[in-house]
């Protein structure tokens, strides 16, 4: 079938190539999705399905036969979900094990599946944050629309979720429940205090400025109580209630207005994820049980919770800190989280490998994972192969403008440390992508790099990144499959 319909579309194509795992028949029509020298295209052959009369696009006629070139927009991508129900993202609350796959250029999600089709995991196409959305200038209908369009050319039937990552606000639920997105990420930084440079004078000041009745509630729960979660025993002592009321209280009233108003109602179609990890300090263990007791007497179901681990979690680099201290503090927070009947995740995964066997081994594999910058660090690596000259050309510009990025994310890479691109050979490039200091400075100024632009308004990057990849699209597949391989192997044994 695929070789007549190739026939037909060299009528308008002279150059293309097939993705065959992307043909279907569907009421009359066939349908396939081609890569044209310029871009990806979809095109329909046979006009008396009512597929073909929704997808918006330009019909020519070829021996006989209607056909419609299509462009992988968004509008096209929603007409692709009501007749592909695999297409839509679901919740994955019920499976074990889940990697969040953040995808900043929209190009990575087929590597992805190709990846993940060889281990017992589920994942998360579409995955972005609000700072990745205003830093790449996409939104949610365009992240989740990519992350389509690659489940529909693979063929991929094992389900997939989406996830709007480190929402603060109300409005920002709103919007990606009604994008579509099958997991919200509620980021509680906002309603979390920070109590770090606060005199014991002060803590006491701040504790009564909590609601009275709040205060003989928690009183009356914790006050010099010892819980025992899975043989770990956690007390509450006045001085530990007070200090995680004043840290935790006000965040755990907002999830859980935010639960019951937006999350609740949608009948269990949203994994409800808790972030708590946007702090200066560790989240201890009373204070994650603090937290999960009261979301859990609140019914608010969590489906996973992001503690703030110790040591750090720094893009795009390997974990910093005592691995044998986060080896038993983690044993801690897997407990709560069991007891609880929700998953650990871990965010700023990427990279993290020397922490992944305790994740994998201390959860009996059920965790969440998430990944994001890594993927467009193997993206970058494209670059550096097939165009050089770009590469030094991005490399120069993230290091003039990292001050910049730092204001989003926090490392401690040292431009000193990062040879001299000019003078080192093109085959040399590539080993900078294993040197710290210069992945940590190309990982955080991919928003400036992307959205960088000349004096007559042209993107001073951005078009030559999508057209290099383009063109090289089998590497990148093949970088991504080998280093998020390299993740699942650790994290899965």
């Amino acid at each position: 079938m695929i070789e007549g319909f190739e026939e037909l579309i060299k009528t308008r194509y002279s150059s293309f190539e097939v993705y065959p795992d992307s043909f279907y028949e569907l009421h009359g029509s066939e349908i396939l999705m081609i890569k044209t020298p310029e871009d990806k295209r979809l095109i329909v052959a046979g006009d008396d399905s009512s597929i073909f009369q929704e997808l918006y696009g330009a019909i020519w006629n070829a021996n006989g036969v209607a056909l419609k070139d299509c462009e992988l927009t968004v509008e096209n991508s929603k007409v692709i979900r009501r007749y592909f129900s695999f297409t839509n993202p679901v919740s994955l609350k019920l499976y074990d094990r889940t990697i969040g796959l953040g995808d900043r250029l929209g190009l990575a999600s087929p590597g992805h599946i190709r990846t993940i089709k060889g281990f017992d995991v589920k994942p998360v196409l579409a995955q972005q944050s609000m700072r990745e959305l205003n830093l790449t200038g996409r939104n949610f209908d365009s992240v989740l629309s990519d992350a389509v369009w690659a489940v529909f050319r693979e063929n991929y039937r094992g389900g997939f979720g989406a996830d709007a990552d480190h929402l603060k606000t109300k409005d920002e639920v709103k919007q990606a429940i009604e994008a579509g997105y099958t997991m919200i990420t509620l980021d509680c930084s906002n309603y979390i205090t920070d109590i770090s440079e606060k005199s014991e004078e002060e803590l006491k000041d701040l504790y009564l400025e909590i609601h009275k009745d709040t205060r003989e509630r928690l009183e009356e729960h914790f006050l010099d109580r010892t819980f025992t979660i899975g043989g770990l025993p956690i007390s509450f002592t006045r001085q530990v209630l007070q200090r995680d009321a004043i840290i935790y209280q006000r965040a755990i009233d907002f999830a859980t207005e935010i639960y019951h108003e937006l999350i609740k109602v949608m009948d269990d179609k949203i994994d409800f994820e808790i972030s708590i990890d946007e702090t200066s300090t560790p989240t201890k263990p009373s204070s994650h049980f603090f937290v999960a007791y009261q979301l859990n007497e609140a019914g608010v179901r969590v489906s996973s919770l992001a503690p703030r681990f110790c040591g750090e979690f720094q893009k795009g680099i390997d974990y910093i800190g005592d691995v044998k201290e986060f080896d038993e503090e983690f044993k801690s927070h897997v407990k709560i989280a069991e007891d609880f009947g929700y998953k650990i995740s871990v965010h700023s995964g990427s990279d993290k490998f020397s922490i992944f066997p305790t994740v994998g081994r201390e959860t009996r594999g059920r965790f969440h994972v998430k990944t994001a910058g890594t993927n467009w660090l193997e993206a970058i690596k494209v670059i550096i192969k097939a165009d050089p000259c770009l590469y030094r050309e991005i490399h120069s510009f993230g290091l003039e403008h990292l001050n910049e990025a730092r204001a989003y994310y926090h490392i401690t890479a040292n431009p000193d440390n990062i040879p001299d691109v000019y003078s080192m050979s093109d085959e040399k490039l590539l080993s900078l992508m294993y040197q710290d200091d210069a992945r940590q400075v190309i990982h955080i100024t991919y928003g400036l790099i992307l959205q960088a632009r000349k004096e007559d308004g042209a993107f001073l990057f951005r078009d030559r990144i999508y057209n290099c990849l383009h063109k090289n699209e089998q590497l990148y597949y093949d970088f991504l499959k080998e280093h998020i391989g390299k993740h699942l192997k650790a994290l899965l044994g």
